[in-house]
């Protein structure tokens, strides 16, 4: 007889094996969550939105936030309900129960935070070594070197995330106010150019049709761009084994964080269309994870504020890659422990009470994947890993959406309910999401064949974890 879905979601720690340190309030969560959301997004896709819908660029920042709090909400509904680290993967066994799909999910999940942090390595290394060309000290680098200061950083990553979520978390606060000093930046420039006289407010809301899309399609295509800036607030559900009181401060929290995300970011857009000029505009998206850069060297050319610029978007990349990372290595943490990957990956150090081997595996695959994306030097790198976080995630979160329906239809009447999505909300959400996954978006095609390749290192990894809980007589949590 096969276990039950509760049975094999009972995260409670085995044997001598400490339980994670709950030390995330209510403040520390609302940083963590802006700080996530806001970081690389903003800066690895707004030249590419502009290069595709001119001065609306701000219009699919707005779409992207909807769709984004309607999957919220659902988040919401599920983490008050089932307050484990195991995040959507815990949801999807809750509701179907199906090993093999539980673990496809859980995969995707720890695969759009790699691709994510792989992302801010590439975007931190592009603003780092163009601080160093604007101030003059040296000139373009070698791709050999942008990938070895990725490497670098990512290791940098790792240690950081062993000392503890409480070190990690309070150097977050400081990345996190770091991020919003350099968005502060990018919007007092562009307000700056306005009420000097220099600037374009009327392109705010001009529609530049660059690459011949119509106004649906580009719209389209650009809200499934700027989905990636919104991604974060999903990393926080897999901190809930280590906040206080989730039940209570979560909602408010997680609302609040997307709201602020998306009032700077449709900021920073009516900066960027003031300060640039239409055919600017269409050439900015070449400029990748720099494009803020360019808006400031030419909005402040008074200024040193450019010089400054780069090394406060260094920050605020490193910032969303920290979180990337605690968010990964939390959740093999989780399905270790739920037995859907091996029971070894669920280690935890005794002393600093943190998942050693999580980090450590975590780690490994984005090594892997940055020196893999940069082997190639004539690909978007930033584009690609965007958007394929992007994808994983909006198909992650279709499902996500379903299992919210469906788990509402499962729920104990007699179980307090701390928050629900209202009325139908988690299946309209389900079918944006859905929609925004598709290839009518004009994703290209590389994105699907780097998260079609992830996939399938997922399924080879659901084998030897079948073979390895089989040969331990653990067959009733491998049924599928």
């Amino acid at each position: 007889m096969s276990a039950t879905s509760e049975e094999v979601y009972d995260a409670t720690p085995e044997g001598d094996e400490p339980a994670l340190k709950r030390v995330l309030g209510p403040k520390l969560l609302l940083l963590f969550i802006v700080g996530d959301i806001l970081g690389a997004g903003v800066y690895a896709v707004t030249g590419t939105m502009a290069g595709t819908v001119g001065g609306i660029v701000w219009l699919p920042f707005l779409l992207a936030f909807v769709v984004a709090t309607l999957t919220a909400f659902s988040y919401l509904e599920l983490v008050t309900q089932y307050p484990q680290a195991a995040g959507a993967a815990l949801y999807m066994h809750k509701a179907f129960g199906i090993h093999f799909i539980t673990f496809l999910v859980a995969f995707a999940v720890v695969c759009s935070g790699i691709t994510s942090a792989s992302t801010s390595a590439n975007v931190l290394a592009q603003n780092f070594f163009g601080g160093l060309e604007v101030n003059g000290v040296m000139g373009d680098p070698g791709q050999g070197v942008v990938t070895a200061v990725a490497l670098g950083f990512m290791l940098l990553l790792a240690a950081i995330n062993l000392r503890g979520v409480g070190e990690s978390v309070k150097f977050n606060v400081v990345l996190t106010l770091v991020e919003m000093v350099a968005l502060c930046i990018v919007i007092g420039v562009g307000f700056f150019v306005m009420a000097r006289g220099t600037g374009n407010p009327g392109e705010i809301f001009v529609f530049h049709d660059y690459q011949d899309k119509g106004l649906f399609l580009a719209v389209t295509a650009a809200t499934s761009i700027a989905f990636f800036a919104m991604v974060g607030f999903e990393d926080s559900v897999n901190m809930v084994e280590e906040t206080r009181n989730p039940e209570r401060i979560f909602p408010r929290t997680m609302l609040t964080g997307l709201g602020i995300a998306v009032l700077l970011y449709m900021l920073v857009a009516v900066s960027v269309v003031s300060v640039l000029s239409p055919t600017e505009l269409e050439g900015i998206r070449e400029a990748e994870g720099a494009a803020l850069l360019e808006v400031v060297h030419k909005g402040s050319p008074d200024f040193p504020i450019d010089r400054v610029f780069p090394f406060l978007a260094v920050f605020a990349v490193a910032n969303t890659a920290l979180i990337n990372m605690l968010m990964a290595s939390r959740l093999i943490y989780g399905m270790a422990r739920q037995h859907v990957l091996p029971r070894p990956l669920g280690k935890v150090l005794p002393v600093r009470r943190t998942p050693w081997a999580g980090i450590a595996f975590s780690t490994i695959l984005a090594l892997g994947l940055i020196l893999y994306v940069t082997s190639d030097p004539e690909s978007n790198i930033v584009a690609n890993l965007s958007g394929t976080t992007a994808f994983l995630l909006l198909c992650v979160f279709t499902v996500v959406n379903v299992a919210c329906v469906v788990l509402r239809r499962k729920r104990d009447p007699n179980r307090k309910v701390f928050f629900t999505s209202p009325g139908p909300l988690p299946l309209v959400a389900a079918i944006l999401c859905a929609f925004l996954a598709g290839p009518w978006v004009g994703r290209n095609v590389i994105q699907y064949q780097i998260a079609g390749g992830l996939m399938a290192i997922g399924v080879l990894l659901w084998l030897i974890t079948w073979l390895i809980n089989r040969r331990t007589n653990d067959r009733d949590r491998v049924n599928s």
